[in-house]
């Protein structure tokens, strides 16, 4: 009895033994078959991005470019290194070009300048009292300063300039004398009524003694006599009537222009 029982078991223990020999033998199997699954899914990703749309992905490079390398301020830095771009292929600055400003004509600067020194004249007039015998315009020729020569510049049939009037010119000599460039016409004036004297036998004698005088004086306190001109009309150019001693009294003048554009060299100034 124990004899057949030990034949059994040994029976049953070879059995075993070669079953799991078996299953030990067919194992690759598996590692194969696992193998096969994940060679076919790589090759299924590969297929898959071979066929991307390229204009697609390059959107997409874009957009996500832009999303994560925003610009701190404008014109700065970006917060990734070279803005999340190659440097050859970074776009340059688009900053708005602002439009040229229209430059201004010399008319137009000599314009405001004639209108600067009149008012500064002016200023200095009401400062010292000489408003009611100087008057400033700008005209078609030029800054003209007009000064009344009765009390002010010089006595009654006079070409010699009074003490109390150095100061004045003195401001209209220091004022011209800004541009060097534009050239100066001092003109003599005088009422209708003749004049004769032992020095001046007419008023053409006496309105350009005058003119002269206010040239020399000039000339004395550094303006060039190159820029310089003198002329006298005698009472041929009125402002006012002759008729009233009011209206003789302003017609008694010489006038300082400041004349636009610029001598010639070596030549008189324009008229």
């Amino acid at each position: 009895m124990s004899a057949a029982r030990t034949k059994r078991t040994r029976r049953r223990g070879r059995r075993r033994a070669g079953g799991e020999a078996h299953d030990d033998n067919e194992r690759w199997l598996l590692t194969y078959a696992d193998m096969i699954t994940l060679l076919m899914a790589l090759f299924m990703v590969l297929f898959s991005i071979s066929s991307v749309n390229v204009s697609k992905f390059h959107t997409l490079k874009q957009t996500l470019r832009e999303a994560f390398a925003p610009k701190v301020l404008s014109g700065a830095g970006s917060i990734l290194p070279n803005g999340g771009a190659e440097p050859s292929t970074r776009a340059p600055s688009q900053q708005p070009v602002p439009a040229a400003l229209p430059s201004r004509s010399t008319p137009e600067l000599e314009e405001d300048e004639f209108l600067r020194l009149k008012h500064a004249l002016d200023a200095y007039a009401r400062r010292h009292g000489f408003s009611a015998s100087i008057e400033t315009m700008v005209t078609a020729r030029g800054l003209v300063i007009r000064l009344l020569t009765d009390q002010v510049l010089f006595d009654s049939g006079s070409a010699a300039v009074k003490p109390e009037a150095d100061p004045l010119l003195a401001k209209i000599s220091d004022l011209v004398d800004v541009d060097p460039k534009h050239p100066i016409s001092v003109e003599g004036n005088t009422d209708n009524v003749p004049i004769s004297n032992g020095r001046y036998p007419s008023n053409w004698e006496l309105s350009t003694a005058r003119a002269a005088a206010v040239v020399r004086f000039m000339t004395g306190h550094g303006v060039a006599a190159g820029r310089l001109e003198a002329t006298g009309v005698a009472g041929l150019r009125p402002i006012d009537t002759n008729d009233t001693e009011a209206g003789r009294s302003r017609n008694r003048r010489v006038e300082i222009a400041l004349l636009r554009g610029a001598a010639p060299e070596g030549g008189a100034p324009p008229r």
